[in-house]
């Protein structure tokens, strides 16, 4: 197949939708598809391009899909140049209405266009950050009436407009909306507990002024507030999750609470129809009013803490978008012009003053500075930046002004990426949640059968007031479980430990690759640009005949101006600073693995490894091979010219060892990752790094189906292979490994066949994906204790299993605080590797 792209499906929510979705593509001729449900996507492999107005019209076939294709940098940067700045913004953020998503992944990746509940579980949704942030408006201390769609001065009285202070997001309005209806039933509840309480006093010192007849419609009085607006969403939720049976959390309090509220109704209105033993001392039912209504406040209280708490696990991903400044300076005609940064485009010359962060990706072009990239790569020390370097968005100039040309805004940024990733990841499901939704499934029935046989037991057997204890002893087993502490164990831990990745430098595009990554035992890596700093040198140039040395290196960088490998640009560089003049080539080519064949000047021209030379005709002779041997024991790679099918010469190219990968290595060997080097350079190169690396495994002269095919080798035995590179060539194998790891200094392609990519680029990265992806394990398996564990114990002792010995009960007011405390310990737990140190 020709060509290959990443399509998003969108309304797909089934193992059924995906392989209709699937079939339906494939019948199209020329067209392969693989069809994922998590995420979900399609990867079309194609002979020729083919217009999404046909691929829509297949998945529209199959029913209610879209297909919508996921654009690379430079596909997006054609995008804006096109006039489609606006739609694609429009479709990656909603219209800027916000997307939203259930904490609990009920319906897997589903997103929701509008804030609220579940419709399955009854959760809050929660609002992923929306990436192109709206315009900001300008208005006047002074003059509150002027309003400006960017920075300047008001024209009433001249002095420097101020942003508009941002409206109270959806995070901050839920979190006031429940804070405030757990206040009004703190009111409410209080004097119901009291009244309640006091008639357990000797002597009962509040029926002298409030008869018992007054105080029970009283405490109805004041339940119904609590019952019917602070806390009525619990009982919406029960009915939904009853009515879908798809039973949860509110389904529990739901019932629970609805049955002890009915239940005093009636026995205030009609106590005659109640036995004895339901009935106190007066002849009057028992009301269990304070039980609704603490029960509920209790509800609320959890429902409270945990709003705080989600909005505690995203903080990386806000801190991200603080990242992004709210305007630039841009140099028009010569005058330097203060706008917003959403108003910045392609080409645009912007002035960077010290300290200001950076506001789009792009090249200076005028001056030098010390940039603070640790915001995005998790090193702490500031990187010298001159001219035709690269800066980043977000991050931090240093002491000195410079001038940059931009190249990348909006989301094309490398921040703008960073933020989409990390949220695409922390709403992914990871395997192991699997196993906890299908224990959830089963979890509440069992728990209302619980209750039931809590009911029957205790009526039977509860003595003179068994049906008191048989009501009492079943509601607090239907409060105490908490199926959310369950559900919440492993999303959370994901949440918090993908962000916390971010944090470091390690992007991790999904929660399948954050469990997988802690099971790696092999890891295969690239050398050029992987061990190796990525920036080789050309050392010399050997001529093996008449024609000039600078004369073959001219001809080398004609052929390699044409591609992106790093080899490629120190030859383009070494031609540059010999002020060699490079020609123009017709056909040229990039053989896969080998080189590059081209015509310069009306001769046919190779350059590449021995292979390539074999390929063209050209003859290695035995001194030569012994005279390029004897650079390559020193480590120097060594590319051939050939020239009319004839061996003409070669360059030796050197490519320093970066530090950090000698430590990396060292320690994921110490840890029990076997480390095995594939390289397309020749034998005795390989040797000299993989003896200075201490690795015992390596192979030398890989083509990238011999990657492929070791890969497949070594899974075939049971390995869990990770694969790190950063090229073209690194693709398909990244793409078949089971963690795929790009250097964030590579090729899109590499980075978009990868499941984790470093933004440093060097093999420590991979240490600290590894420990990570250990930590969010082993944090997710103490959710999922917890959570059982509180289960375990705590609905035995609901149900009054150590009454007969001890004589203890469990009151549905303590069982209420412990279901709530349960989900916010969960989280809390969760919150604990933000501290983590990987």
């Amino acid at each position: 197949m020709g060509m290959q792209h990443t399509y998003d499906i969108i309304g797909m929510s089934c193992e059924s939708c995906r392989k209709t979705i699937e079939d339906r593509l494939n019948q199209i001729p020329g067209v392969r598809a693989v069809v994922t449900l998590n995420p979900a996507i399609a990867v079309l492999s194609m002979e020729k391009h083919i217009p999404d107005g046909i691929l829509q019209s297949a998945v529209s076939e199959a029913g209610d899909y879209k297909i919508r294709m996921q654009h690379s940098a430079k596909e997006h940067t054609a995008h804006l140049q096109a006039g489609d700045h606006n739609e694609v913004h429009k479709q990656r953020d909603n219209g800027g209405k916000g997307i939203y998503y259930c904490p609990m992944h009920c319906e897997g990746d589903k997103t929701y266009d509008k804030s609220g509940s579940c419709p399955v579980c009854g959760m809050n949704l929660e609002k992923t950050p929306q990436l192109s942030a709206p315009a900001s408006k300008y208005t006047c201390p002074m003059h509150p009436q002027v309003l400006s769609d960017q920075p300047g001065s008001c024209p009433i009285c001249g002095m420097t407009l101020v942003a508009v202070e941002p409206q109270v997001d959806d995070e901050n309005k839920t979190y006031l909306d429940l804070r405030r209806k757990f206040n009004i039933a703190l009111i409410f509840t209080l004097p119901v507990f009291i009244i309640s309480m006091a008639a357990m006093i000797p002597g009962n010192p509040i029926e002298h002024f409030l008869p018992m007849a007054i105080s029970n419609w009283l405490q109805l009085a004041l339940t119904l507030p609590v019952v019917f607006y602070s806390a009525w969403m619990f009982f919406e939720r029960a009915w939904v999750s009853f009515k879908t049976w798809k039973l949860n959390m509110f389904s529990l309090i739901g019932l629970g609470t609805g049955a002890a509220f009915l239940f005093s109704i009636v026995g205030l209105l009609f106590p005659g129809l109640f036995p004895d033993s339901f009935k106190g001392h007066g002849g009057s039912v028992h009301l269990y009013f304070e039980a609704v209504t603490v029960i509920l406040l209790l509800a609320l209280l959890g429902q409270l803490l945990e709003a705080r708490a989600h909005a505690q696990t995203g903080s990386a991903i806000r801190e991200l978008l603080k990242l992004s400044p709210d305007d630039a300076v841009v140099i028009k005609n010569g005058i330097e012009v203060k706008v917003a940064v959403n108003e910045i485009q392609i080409g645009y010359i912007l002035r960077v003053k010290p300290g200001d962060k950076i506001p789009v990706d792009g090249t200076i072009t005028e001056g030098s500075s010390s940039i603070d990239e640790s915001m995005i790569t998790g090193e702490p020390i500031a990187v010298a930046k001159k001219e035709s370097d690269k800066v980043s968005s977000g991050t931090i100039n240093g002491n000195r002004s410079f001038l940059m040309k931009a190249e990348r805004i909006g989301q094309d940024t490398l921040l703008a990426q960073i933020i989409e990733m990390v949220s695409k990841a922390s709403r992914s499901k990871a395997p192991i949640q699997k196993q906890a939704d299908q224990i959830s499934g089963y979890f509440v029935p069992a728990v209302i059968l619980i209750a039931v046989l809590t009911f029957v037991a205790w009526s039977v057997w509860g003595g003179e007031q068994r049906y008191a204890y048989a009501m009492v002893n079943a509601l607090a087993v239907l409060i105490v479980a908490c199926p959310c502490a369950l559900g919440l164990a492993t999303p959370m831990s994901v949440m918090v430990g993908v962000g916390k990745g971010a944090s470091s430098g390690v992007l991790i595009k999904n929660a399948q690759a954050l469990e997988n990554m802690s099971k790696v035992n092999v890891l295969i890596t690239d050398k050029t640009g992987t061990i190796t700093e990525g920036k080789p040198t050309v050392q010399d140039v050997f001529s093996l005949g008449d024609i000039d040395p600078k004369v073959l290196l001219g001809y080398a960088a004609a052929l390699n101006n044409n591609s992106e490998h790093p080899l490629a640009e120190a030859i383009v560089k070494k031609a540059n600073e010999e002020n060699i003049k490079i020609e123009g080539v017709v056909d040229f080519e990039a053989v896969t693995g080998k080189g590059v064949t081209g015509i310069v000047n009306k001769v046919p021209i190779a350059v590449g490894n021995d292979k390539l030379v074999l390929d063209t005709g050209g003859l290695i002779t035995e001194p030569i091979s012994r005279q390029v041997a004897a650079g390559q024991k020193l480590g120097k790679t060594v590319s051939y010219i050939v020239v009319n099918s004839k061996l003409e010469g070669f360059l030796t190219i050197s490519d320093a060892i970066k530090e950090s990968s000698k430590t990396a290595i060292k320690q994921l060997l110490q840890a029990g990752v076997d480390v095995i080097m594939l390289t397309g350079d020749n034998a005795n190169t390989a040797k000299a790094v993989a003896d200075e690396l201490g690795l015992k495994h390596f192979k030398a002269q890989c083509l990238p189906e011999d990657k492929l095919a070791e890969i497949s080798k070594l899974q075939s035995e049971g390995k869990i292979v990770a694969m790190a590179g950063d090229g073209i060539n690194d693709a398909p194998a990244l793409a078949q490994s089971d963690i795929g790891i790009a250097m964030g200094t590579g090729t899109d392609v590499a980075i978009e066949s990868a499941s984790i990519t470093l933004l440093k680029g060097d093999l420590n990265g991979i240490v600290k994906a590894k420990n990570l992806s250990q930590k969010v394990m082993l944090n997710i398996r103490q959710n999922l204790f917890f959570a059982f564990a509180y289960n375990v114990l705590g609905i035995p002792l609901a149900a009054g299993i150590l009454y007969p010995v001890f004589g203890l009960l469990m009151s549905p007011m303590v069982a209420a605080a412990a279901m709530s405390l349960s989900s916010v310990s969960v989280i809390a737990n969760s919150l604990r590797l933000r501290a983590s140190r990987i």
